[in-house]
């Protein structure tokens, strides 16, 4: 497969709702949107990156211009065989495991459609519709928690998980907890707390949760483990997880008994297909993470989550609840708590293009020399 050109924009998308977690409020999303060409097709790729540096280190800018200056000229043109090849022709880069997923997504979206078939099955995929659960953010109350959790469980989402932060977390599980005693229910922290706050987190252990997710440094293994041993609730790795090496030092360790999977977080598809094979080894169970992706990033993560070790209910809820419009033509959405894969080569979806130029803010082209 060559890739001939490309096309980079950034765009910005509204959020339909206040989203808040331990590190700060969003109420819209900047998204790097990359188109791939080769071969006659297109290939699509979203980036989860943000702005400023809250989740991890990469931002919007700096993927750009690593892209634009960097990745993309060292493999447009190139005969590239397969997405190894591509991984291996960035290899020598270190790090920026979010800028490389941006662009192997994108070329596993063009493969696919080059070989004519759907990406679940190009990634090993099992299934055609996949479980999944809400993330919700921080309400301003408890009795508004209860509201929101009580109208997504009557939609059928199957896992409700809640961001928390020191201060805003026992009062507000117990009371969904007593409220609804046979949901599965788990808690985001973000990275909020320290091991100090061992007798606050220790006190979660009564309340049933299915996982703790995150709850020391974004990049910490070694406190996670210590913490591990202290908890009754598994403790589910997320901002910690970005790459399949970190994934194994994380089960040598015992530093959760849950992995939160995110391919933009770990460096592609590649990297994710090679933590599902460590932790099915391990007895780990998977689920899907969401970076609030539009319907490129959703479509990406839908194929992904057919692979067997994915479990548990991932955070791919319908797209009606982020977007009043998305930038695909396809509706992405839920029902009874599965959602369908795409259908057709590739990813199955394709943008809206009148919407993507109205909200580009930036666009630029690079084509093989």
């Amino acid at each position: 497969m060559r890739i001939e050109a490309a096309e980079l924009r950034i765009l910005e998308l509204p959020l339909r709702f206040r989203f808040e977690t331990s590190f700060g409020v969003q109420t819209k999303r900047t998204i790097l949107l990359l188109r791939l060409f080769g071969e006659g097709l297109e290939g699509l790729g979203e980036g989860v990156m943000e702005r400023l540096p809250l989740y991890r280190e990469e931002t919007v800018e700096g993927t750009r211009y690593l892209l634009q200056e960097a990745f993309l000229p060292r493999v447009l043109g190139q005969d590239l065989p397969n997405p190894e090849a591509l991984a291996q022709a960035l290899s020598p880069f270190r790090g920026n495991p979010m800028a490389k997923a941006l662009l192997e997504m994108a070329f596993y979206d063009l493969f696919a459609k080059g070989l004519g078939r759907p990406l679940w099955q190009v990634l090993g995929g099992v299934r055609r519709e996949v479980e999944v659960g809400v993330s919700l953010g921080i309400q301003s109350t408890v009795e508004a928690t209860l509201r929101v959790v009580e109208r997504h469980l009557q939609e059928g989402y199957r896992r409700i998980k809640l961001k928390i932060k020191p201060g805003w977390d026992h009062e507000v599980l117990r009371a969904v907890r007593e409220a609804f005693p046979e949901a599965t229910l788990t808690a985001d922290a973000n990275s909020a707390y320290r091991l100090s706050d061992l007798p606050r987190l220790r006190r979660l252990d009564e309340l049933g949760l299915d996982y703790l997710e995150q709850p020391l440094g974004y990049d910490d293994l070694l406190d996670h483990a210590r913490l591990q041993r202290e908890l009754a609730t598994p403790i589910c790795l997320d901002e910690s997880l970005t790459s399949a090496e970190k994934a194994r030092k994380a089960i040598e360790l015992g530093s959760g008994r849950v992995f939160n999977v995110k391919p933009a977080r770990l460096g592609g598809h590649g990297e994710s297909l090679k933590v599902h094979a460590l932790a099915q080894s391990a007895g780990i169970p998977l689920w899907m993470g969401g970076m609030l992706e539009a319907g490129v990033g959703r479509a990406h993560n839908l194929h992904l989550s057919t692979l067997p070790g994915f479990t548990k209910p991932g955070d791919v809820s319908s797209a009606s609840r982020y977007w009043e419009e998305d930038l695909i033509d396809e509706a992405l959405e839920a029902k009874e708590g599965l959602m369908p894969v795409p259908e057709g080569p590739g990813i199955g979806v394709h943008l809206k293009l009148a919407l993507v130029d109205r909200i580009t803010l930036w666009k630029g082209y690079v084509s093989a020399s």
